[in-house]
């Protein structure tokens, strides 16, 4: 039989020294361990390799580390552990409300930091069973694990950018994805404000997918909030 694939840790800290530390010893645990040093990187990289658990400080120099959580929890269930010199019960909180699974505070044991780590993997092994999902309407069916589309038997071609928001929609089926939430996870934290790009993709899919787009049954619109995908 063959060994298992080793579980992927994406490292978000922008202290070099602490995220070599713990690649070294993470990687000498047997765990495959990515890096990254800003909130933009952190959440590029969730996107390109789906980790298995991401370990989050919440001190980084572009976006804060609460708002990444915010940003991840748009479109994944992947298990946080927020790795932070931030002590204060508030700072927890906020961090726990935004979606971290679990808060460890700086300096850390790495005794404690891997059972942990080891609990949040188990966690993420259930994500990654629901990620194999294949989502089926009336009229399309999406498969998230081949990210294709299919509409009455035949393949749908969806662009990069069609691809990443429908995904996102998807996998939050039945809840309001907030306009902010999907402008940040699909083009970038620059673009919160460009609610028009939103518009036009929705408008595209909705052509290539709704029986009938100009009354959708599955992409639909919460004015002035964001878009809810319905079976």
């Amino acid at each position: 039989m063959p060994d298992p694939e080793p579980s992927t840790v994406l490292v978000v800290d922008d202290d070099p020294q602490i995220a070599r530390a713990l690649r070294i010893n993470l990687s000498a645990r047997g765990y495959h361990v990515v890096t990254a040093h800003d909130g933009t990187a952190a959440l590029k990289a969730v996107a390109e390799i789906r980790p298995d658990v991401v370990v989050l400080d919440l001190g980084l120099p572009d976006i804060d580390g609460v708002d990444v959580i915010g940003g991840l929890r748009g479109w994944t269930q992947v298990p946080i552990i927020v790795l932070s010199a931030r002590g204060d019960s508030t700072d927890k909180v906020h961090a726990l409300d935004a979606g971290a699974d679990d808060y460890v505070t700086k300096p850390f044991g790495m005794d404690e930091l891997l059972a942990r780590l080891r609990a949040a993997v188990r966690r993420s092994g259930v994500s990654a069973a629901e990620a194999e999902a294949v989502v089926e309407t009336r009229t399309f069916t999406i498969d998230l694990a081949a990210k294709r589309v299919r509409r009455d038997g035949a393949e749908v071609h969806l662009t990069k950018t069609e691809w990443r928001l429908m995904e996102i929609l998807v996998r939050n089926q039945g809840r309001l994805v907030t306009q902010k939430q999907l402008l940040h996870e699909v083009w970038g934290p620059t673009y919160d404000s460009e609610s028009h790009y939103l518009r036009v993709y929705v408008a595209q899919l909705r052509r290539k997918l709704e029986p009938e787009p100009s009354r959708p049954r599955h992409l639909l619109t919460e004015p002035g909030m964001g878009y809810r995908f319905e079976c």
